[in-house]
């Protein structure tokens, strides 16, 4: 752990400094805004859903072990488990029904219709991550969205690089046969 975001990390826990909330969130915001971007294709929600994110980072600030991990992969866990939480809820799936199409401006309609396919593309394989075991589906999401190398990311969880490989292809294997049940209903 850098040395600077351990003296953050302790001021926020000693006298809830609000000055070290905001540098660590600013440190860690673009990063974790581009994760949950990336998963939902939507700007004003993934501007809500970091948001949300940062506040229960703050509110359980107490409940960090930098010995169980570090900041960062506590902070991922935190993304993916709120991430997790959107797309199992009723507002996701009741947005998804009524989304209207009369929303959408069909001036381009080669390129609308290339984004409708890749956002419901992204959808389907966020929702899908989403019903992956939690230790697969953190380093599917961190390979997928987060863009990082399998190595990274078995550092970034304290995981054997071989466990990391082999629960991200086992997770590439699950989410490669979902779409197919998808696309053959």
């Amino acid at each position: 752990m850098m040395i600077k975001e351990e003296r953050w990390i302790k001021k926020i826990k000693k006298h809830g400094s609000q000055d070290a909330a905001n540098k660590l969130i600013s440190y860690y915001y673009r990063e974790i805004y581009s994760f949950v971007f990336k998963q939902t294709i939507d700007s004003e929600l993934s501007l809500d859903l970091t948001q949300e994110i940062f506040i229960s980072v703050l509110q359980s600030m107490k409940h960090f072990d930098s010995n169980k991990a570090s900041f960062r992969t506590w902070l991922y866990k935190v993304a993916s488990n709120r991430l997790v939480d959107y797309f199992r809820s009723k507002n996701y799936h009741y947005q998804k029904m009524t989304e209207s199409l009369e929303e959408h401006d069909y001036e381009n309609y080669e390129d609308f219709t290339f984004r409708l396919d890749f956002k419901e593309g992204v959808e389907m394989v966020a929702s899908i991550v989403g019903r992956m075991d939690m230790k697969w589906q953190q380093i599917v999401r961190l390979k997928l969205f987060g863009e990082y190398t399998l190595p990274e990311i078995a550092e970034l969880l304290e995981t054997p690089l071989s466990t990391v490989k082999t629960r991200y292809y086992a997770g590439i294997r699950y989410i490669q046969k979902e779409m197919e049940v998808h696309v053959d209903a």
